[in-house]
């Protein structure tokens, strides 16, 4: 069973590890499928979802969806986290001429309705600016907060690829309880470019994707690049002495950060969220921990 976590003072409470549905419309499930797939992660203690309105170019929200109105009891036992920000252009949104970012109010308020809507939920509980917006206007993002706040529509808000002057620009606005980073052994850029450290600062927990590299720490030696397979052979010895798979090793290490992530899966397989919760249980060395580091950076520390 996964532990959980508190975002942020004001909360919520989130289980550890994250199911991320973003490729839930690749998994060819049938809708009894994905209520199965649902209960399984249940059983592991994951508890919370992750979604957006484009995930599946559009669908991946409708998905869960079908599910959940063949399953209504799952949806008290679940957290609802999504975002809203980005236009693509889709046949299911024929009104999109060019992609693009949209934070008004308008959309703001007008996307996580139809997140309800497609997710048949009565609540988010967290909704996140996508992508930072170049027209971000910060005051008019919180009056679309506090209008979905005051309904009962959302609970909670935060950010998703936010820089820290982006982040501190909008919680100076409205109290913002994550904020949602790519961090993986071949992407540590969070980890120096002061992400994490504001994050501490703020007791505010970040939620991560592609923690392992977007499936990249998976691939065979063959297909790794140098660095890569430098990773990969850290990975495996460090594995070898807990008797686990390198996955677990490669969550475990960003979990063990002190800024106390999230991390999302992006897996369909029970293996791939069963390794994650694993993951929560392990506690690397600091000798371990370095070890993937400079795999990762391809230097020692100075």
């Amino acid at each position: 069973m996964t532990s959980s976590v508190t975002l942020a003072a004001q909360g919520p409470d989130f289980s550890r590890i994250a199911l991320g549905l973003w490729r839930l419309a690749d998994w060819q499930m049938t809708p009894q499928q994905r209520v199965s797939f649902l209960e399984q992660a249940l059983a592991l203690g994951i508890t919370t979802i992750d979604q957006a309105d484009i995930y599946g170019d559009y669908q991946s929200e409708t998905l869960l969806g079908e599910a959940l109105q063949l399953a209504p009891q799952l949806r008290q036992r679940f957290q609802f986290v999504t975002k809203c920000g980005i236009k693509l252009i889709s046949a299911h949104r024929p009104s999109h001429g060019i992609q693009h970012y949209d934070t008004s109010r308008a959309h703001i308020i007008a996307s996580a309705e139809q997140s309800l809507r497609a997710m048949r939920i009565d609540a988010i509980d967290l909704l996140l600016i996508h992508r930072p917006d170049p027209l971000m206007d910060a005051d008019e993002i919180a009056e679309a907060f506090q209008t979905l706040q005051q309904s009962g529509k959302v609970r909670h808000f935060g950010v998703s690829n936010f820089t820290n002057p982006q982040f501190e620009l909008l919680s100076s606005r409205f109290p913002l309880v994550t904020n949602q980073v790519e961090l993986s052994l071949l992407h540590m850029q969070p980890l120096h470019d002061g992400t994490l450290d504001l994050c501490q600062r703020l007791r505010i927990a970040p939620m991560i994707w592609s923690a392992l590299g977007g499936g990249r720490l998976l691939l065979s030696d063959d297909q790794q690049t140098e660095r890569g397979l430098h990773i990969k052979r850290t990975l495996e010895t460090i594995a070898a002495q807990y008797a686990v798979t390198p996955p677990v090793i490669a969550l475990s290490w960003i979990l063990q950060h002190p800024s106390k992530p999230l991390v999302l899966t992006g897996s369909g397989r029970l293996q791939a969220l069963q390794e994650a919760v694993r993951a929560t249980t392990i506690t690397l060395s600091r000798e371990q921990w370095f070890s993937l580091w400079v795999a990762a950076a391809g230097k020692n520390v100075d």
